[in-house]
């Protein structure tokens, strides 16, 4: 029996997923010539509601695939979430599982710190910290960058974009930065 149908339930291996991925983007670009990323969702829903702001005055038709997209996206991490978030220990190193601990994440099975993002610890400050003024800062993030990681990493890279190689190097800074920095001051 061949590794995909014995071990579904396992995570794939990079030689398997990699390509699935990569496979995805010249399939879009012509398929429609149509562009891979999440962010611009939130443009097609505002686009929906009637404004006089010109930024979303255009054809939502265009963009009615990327929600599509966006609403799979969503429900499959549903999917994902209600089988699978205990099902597996998340395998990380010693050294990162002891700077967890040393943050005061005690809880490191599943997919997801429960002391963050489960229950009562979403509605406490630091949870609203990290849903509410994250999300702000990412959305904006990728609405002034142009695109979100996935747009500019794969579609962008893909096409050696030089914007797209500095927002992906920016990306990766501010997740450090905010690593290093504010989350030992937030614990």
């Amino acid at each position: 029996m061949d590794y995909i149908t014995a071990n579904f339930y396992d995570p794939w291996p990079w030689y398997i997923v990699g390509p699935l991925m990569g496979a995805t983007i010249p399939i879009l670009l012509f398929w429609g010539n149509k562009m891979l990323g999440a962010s611009s969702s939130l443009r097609h829903l505002c686009s929906m509601i009637p404004n006089q702001i010109e930024y979303f005055q255009y054809d939502l038709k265009s963009g009615f695939w990327n929600l599509l997209f966006a609403l799979g996206v969503m429900i499959g991490a549903a999917i994902t979430y209600h089988f699978f978030h205990h099902a597996y220990v998340v395998e990380i190193s010693s050294s990162t599982r002891a700077d967890l601990l040393e943050l005061g994440l005690t809880d490191l099975t599943g997919l997801m710190p429960s002391e963050i993002f489960v229950g009562a610890a979403l509605w406490s400050m630091r949870g609203l910290i990290f849903t509410l003024v994250g999300g702000f800062l990412v959305g904006f993030g990728v609405r002034y960058a142009g695109g979100c990681t996935s747009g500019h990493g794969f579609m962008g890279l893909s096409q050696m974009s030089l914007s797209s190689a500095i927002a992906i190097f920016s990306f990766f800074i501010g997740g450090m930065f905010a690593t290093y920095f504010i989350l030992p001051l937030i614990f």
